[in-house]
């Protein structure tokens, strides 16, 4: 009876801290809830053992990833959401079952402090699996994501955004070693509690860079005729917006512009092969006076399409390209397209992008002197390894990423600000401006301590002139790159091994008569 009741508590505290990781991700953006999920999803997890853990992280992961990823239904139905919230849950169920058997080990042998250890060290390398698998993994939603509004952001800056979900899950292990230590009237723990919910918040006080030279950047939103999936029914249209906004951008415009950028997908219309697309598009970097960046989409290679960044510098030259290198899954391709197209028509509605194979570095002159455009397109903001791959790419010339994007697929829901949400993190982590431009919805301007400036409406059609600096400095998290995930995932197995040696341990002593919940037991 008493495993029977506690087991409701577990799931009922695994509800719990899911929906409060949900509540601190935009729209609520209510921030300071991410470390309290993470001690209610410990807490339902820690001594459970390995087959409760399981369940109670997947439950606390359903909770979280159901509401969070929402906007991923909007259109295509409920398959596909509840499809891809259950794969992502299914990394929580997995540390939920690893935190479960160890931690149960660990406090039955006296050692709550190092059963604690688990938690972040989990959701460290728990994020860093999902980010990476399966088709590239979708790394959206991580705990770092939910901070751009919170004080622990700067620690990006060290660390990167692995650095800031450890701390996230640090205070959220202290709030449950809080709790632990007055339930079992332990010194140590309560100690261990109030140093572990406490020293990460020191990383507001890391000094954020704002210095650098600035230069003027314009972008365009040009909105879309109707949102949802059918949003590039009218391509010209779209096109026409931006052409429109770039000439009412270039009316007002300084003398000192630079750049003028232009969403994703803003021409679906192929310009290399469309002559009325391509006079459009000169027409518009003819009224701005300055090389243009446009998202756009080709019919190329054979029998496949590219979404890509083009640059228009004037000079009449045949446009710098980059070509997206992480197309979505099940979104920009579909792989294994017969087999999903038996669960769901949906599956032919994705279309056939193939990936690009380089960084793309756009060079671009300004009155000051000259600088690099780096572009990234749509989802690829939150792949780690693929921002620090394009920062790099610089080099020792001064750049600012632009982040293009189009989120009209997502009509009025917390996508957009999510995505925003990344791009003011990586301003931090790779102490960079970023120019954040969609076709309905949001762009902004991002100084490199995550700053906003020129933030719009969803839906709108509106264009933006900012001043952002230009910066050539890499950061430590630059340099550290993935080490800080590699040893989280060294440790984690330290922890886990530990574990074993304790239960051994505890055997050896004399086991009980009979089973606890909180007594290990293979």
């Amino acid at each position: 009876m008493p495993t029977l009741l506690r087991l409701p508590a577990r799931l009922l505290a695994a509800v719990a801290g899911g929906l409060c990781l949900w509540l601190a991700f935009p729209d609520a953006g209510l921030w300071w809830l991410a470390p309290v999920g993470v001690a209610l999803l410990g807490a339902a997890s820690l001594t459970a053992g390995a087959g409760r853990g399981l369940l109670v992280g997947l439950v606390g992961g359903l909770a979280f990833f159901v509401p969070v990823l929402s906007w991923s239904g909007i259109y295509v139905g409920k398959l596909p959401w509840f499809a891809l919230a259950t794969l992502e849950a299914l990394y929580v169920a997995v540390m939920g079952a690893v935190v479960g058997f160890a931690g149960r080990r660990l406090v039955a042998s006296g050692r709550p402090v190092a059963a604690l250890a688990l938690v972040p060290l989990g959701w460290v390398v728990q994020e860093w699996a999902r980010g990476a698998t399966p088709y590239g993994g979708f790394p959206w939603a991580r705990l770092a994501f939910s901070q751009a509004d919170g004080p622990l952001l700067p620690l990006a800056r060290w660390l990167g955004a692995p650095g800031v979900t450890l701390a996230v899950a640090v205070v959220g292990s202290g709030l449950l070693a809080l709790g632990l230590g007055l339930a079992r009237r332990s010194g140590r723990v309560l100690v261990a509690g109030v140093v572990a919910a406490a020293v990460p918040w020191a990383g507001a006080l890391i000094a954020l860079p704002t210095d650098g030279r600035e230069v003027t950047v314009g972008f365009v939103q040009g909105n879309v005729p109707t949102a949802g999936l059918d949003f590039n029914a009218e391509r010209r249209a779209v096109l026409d917006n931006h052409v429109a906004g770039t000439e009412q951008l270039a009316a007002r415009a300084p003398d000192d512009l630079s750049l003028v950028v232009w969403p994703e997908n803003s021409s679906d219309i192929d310009p290399f092969r469309n002559a009325d697309a391509a006079a459009q598009i000169a027409r518009a970097r003819e009224a701005a006076g300055v090389p243009l960046v446009v998202g756009a989409v080709l019919a190329e290679p054979v029998g496949a399409s590219s979404n890509v960044s083009l640059l228009y510098d004037g000079s009449g030259a045949t446009p710098q390209r980059y070509t997206k290198l992480h197309p979505v899954p099940f979104a920009e391709y579909i792989p294994h397209r017969d087999f999903f197209r038996r669960f769901t028509p949906m599956a032919d509605l994705a279309g056939n992008f193939v990936a690009g194979t380089e960084i793309g570095v756009f060079p671009v002159g300004a009155p000051g002197g000259g600088y690099v455009a780096l572009p990234t397109i749509c989802f690829e903001v939150a792949y780690d390894q693929l921002m620090r791959d394009s920062v790099a790419a610089a080099g020792r010339v001064p750049s600012v990423v632009l982040v293009q994007t189009n989120n009209a697929t997502f009509g009025y829901s917390a996508e957009s600000e999510q995505q925003f949400a990344i791009s003011r993190l990586r301003a931090v982590e790779h102490g960079r401006s970023v120019v954040h431009v969609s076709t309905v919805g949001v762009s902004g301007f991002i100084a490199p301590d995550g700053s906003v400036s020129s933030e719009t409406g969803l839906f709108s059609a509106e264009q933006g002139l900012g001043r952002p600096v230009v910066r050539t400095e890499r950061t430590p998290s630059d340099r550290f790159g993935p080490w800080p995930e590699r040893v989280a995932g060294l440790l984690l197995l330290l922890v886990v091994a530990g574990s074993t040696a304790a239960s051994r341990d505890v055997r050896v002593s004399g086991a009980p008569d009979r089973p606890r919940e909180d007594t290990p037991v293979d």
